[in-house]
């Protein structure tokens, strides 16, 4: 009997779309792909995540590798959370899982100054039992660590629970501990998966 729902936070409840937001900064698309991937793609954009650097630090060392593109790197650093919009249907889904009874947790890798500014805007948060965030655990899904430390937390049983991932191997990993594992690509494939288990009853189309 499921009893647990553990969603990741990026392009599951947030979307995320960096090249979208940086062709709204840059009007030269071969420049675009290539600050995309001296930001999103850098070593500093996972110790974000881990919680070992600091934004402003991240920014200095990436700038300094590429000193040509210095001042395009620090603009769309700037303001670059409005990124971050909550998928709606997604958020319904939240709001209908937990309204059922089911315990809910956040299971994301995500940036310390990122996750404080989403939960200041967004109030779906507060649909949450609990959760982990990468920057504050100094761990990395699908690092397995990072699965035991959730399970240890909030005594969550895996078989009676299902993890929802937009990334192939965090969802492998969640399988070694027995979690019920959903790949998320669109609402009509989640939707239908979770009707399998009863959680839901309207399949998104």
């Amino acid at each position: 009997m499921i009893k647990n729902i553990i969603f990741d936070l990026g392009n599951v409840l947030l979307s995320f779309k960096p090249l979208e937001y940086l062709s709204g900064k840059i009007s030269d698309k071969d420049k675009i792909e290539e600050i995309y991937k001296e930001i999103f793609l850098s070593e500093e954009w996972v110790m974000l995540d881990r919680g070992v650097i600091t934004e402003e630090e991240a920014v200095s060392r990436i700038c300094s590798r590429s000193l040509e593109n210095s001042d395009l790197i620090k603009l769309c650093m700037e303001n670059w959370y409005e990124i971050l919009t909550p998928k709606k249907e997604m958020v319904q889904v939240l709001k209908n899982v937990k309204s059922k009874g089911y315990k809910t947790y956040i299971l994301s890798n995500f940036h310390l100054l990122a996750y404080e500014d989403v939960v200041k805007r967004y109030d779906f948060f507060q649909y949450f039992d609990g959760g982990l965030i990468s920057y504050e655990e100094k761990l990395l899904k699908p690092e397995l660590e990072v699965y035991s430390k959730l399970i240890e937390k909030y005594k969550i049983n895996p078989k009676e629970s299902i993890f929802i991932d937009d990334t192939e191997c965090n969802i492998e990993a969640a399988k070694k501990f027995g979690f019920e594992a959903i790949l998320f690509d669109n609402m009509k494939n989640l939707t239908e998966k979770l009707a399998l288990y009863g959680i839901v009853h309207e399949v998104f189309r």
